[in-house]
């Protein structure tokens, strides 16, 4: 489907004469992820998602005649370099436009150079809520392609009070990331009418919580959310399971990143996590994107779906911006564009009528969420029913469906 759309696309182009018109020369898109480190899983498959999407619209022509070709930076989750990475594509590379960031906290650092610069920002990782809420939207050049922390939280605390659990233990990392996601985190729990019943906090890098764990038992907690990364995910599965802490453990995208399976050695299983897709063979252009990746990236399983799926769909949604601005590749056009697009885009984590508005540049609302779970060494939908269910498409809510 998508290979016929572009190819049409192009055709369309080339009978009115706007590829004879256009110079041959690649648009070049931005990346700044982190390729080497504890997020490397995110960074490494947001990248993959990246080049899969490339390769399909370069193999149809690319945008009226000319390939899109990526430049490629790792940020090395350090907000330092993800800022002078920032400077170095908009301002010296001068990309077209830029796809990037897995880290809250690099992000937040390096916004101010695509904002003052009118450049646009796709962040197709990163979920901190601040991201999207640091400038009016109307005036605003960041994006979001991922779930934003306070959607999380909330679906993780609708998800406690739907299991009749009221004594939640927070286990959350001191990093910034950390520190939005407990207000977040208790912020959800007070619209339900609870309080955290206890909270601990500990360093990234950490190689055991054992004690951590065991006073968090001792505290009569009936239900645990970790708020951290991929690897200290797999660390708390790791001691509540060595504490012998049967409680539901619950937590954000995170949880299913395979650093988490592998620093728990497998101890994530059963433990349950805030997806916005999942591998469905109910679901071709899952299913697809999946084979596709699998060619080009060659790991099984992703090491972040959801980071493969959203940046795939990320280039994508400004493919279609480019078209709409009718060949005005600067960044307002590009802007407008994205709040206004012409057609739906039939994506990987689902089908966009309208991803963006001038009033709301997060893609991802409440309804679009899905329980996962870690089964058989493989994510999972934690209610198998959902599976079927996620056929039916889940369209977007809220102001960007509305405006």
């Amino acid at each position: 489907m998508a290979n016929r759309f572009w190819a049409a696309a192009v055709m369309a182009a080339i009978s009115l004469g706007a590829a004879a018109q256009v110079p041959s020369q690649p648009i070049r898109l931005g990346l700044i992820f982190p390729l080497t480190g504890g997020s490397a899983d995110m960074g490494n498959s947001a990248r993959i998602g990246a080049e899969v999407a490339v390769t399909e619209i370069n193999q149809v022509g690319g945008y009226q005649g000319r390939p899109l070709e990526l430049v490629v930076r790792d940020d090395k989750a350090s907000n330092d370099a993800g800022l002078a990475l920032a400077q170095e594509l908009v301002l010296q590379e001068k990309v077209t436009a830029t796809i990037g960031f897995c880290n809250t906290g690099v992000a937040m650092k390096a916004l101010e150079v695509f904002q003052n610069n009118k450049h646009v920002l796709i962040v197709p990782c990163a979920t901190g809520t601040a991201i999207t809420a640091t400038y009016p939207t109307a005036d605003s050049y960041i994006f979001r392609t991922s779930a934003r922390d306070q959607l999380q939280t909330q679906f993780l605390v609708d998800e406690i009070v739907k299991r009749g659990l009221t004594k939640v233990a927070l286990l959350v990392d001191s990093t910034g990331y950390g520190d939005a996601g407990l207000k977040d985190l208790e912020a959800a729990l007070a619209r339900a009418g609870l309080k955290p019943h206890v909270v601990a906090r500990f360093k990234v890098g950490v190689k055991s919580l054992d004690e951590e764990m065991r006073k968090l038992k001792a505290s009569g907690a009936d239900s645990l959310i970790g708020w951290t990364v991929g690897p200290e995910q797999g660390v708390i599965s790791a001691s509540r399971v060595a504490a012998g802490w049967k409680v539901p453990q619950l937590g954000p995208w995170g949880l299913s990143h395979a650093f988490a399976f592998s620093a728990s050695s497998g101890s994530v299983d059963g433990a349950v996590m805030v997806q916005t897709v999942l591998p469905n063979i109910f679901l071709e252009r899952n299913s697809s994107f999946t084979r596709n990746y699998t060619k080009l990236g060659k790991e099984t399983p992703i090491g972040s779906m959801m980071s493969a799926a959203q940046t795939y769909d990320a280039v994508h949604l400004l493919l279609r911006a480019m078209f709409d601005s009718k060949n005005n590749l600067t960044g307002p056009a590009l802007k407008k564009a994205l709040e206004h697009p012409s057609n739906p885009y039939r994506g990987v984590v689902t089908t966009y009528e309208r991803a963006f508005s001038p009033t709301d540049h997060d893609a991802i609302s409440a309804n679009m969420l899905w329980l996962g779970t870690w089964r058989n060494q493989e994510r999972a939908y934690y209610y198998k029913e959902d599976e079927r269910r996620a056929t039916v498409i889940r369209r977007k809510q809220g102001a960007a469906a509305s405006n």
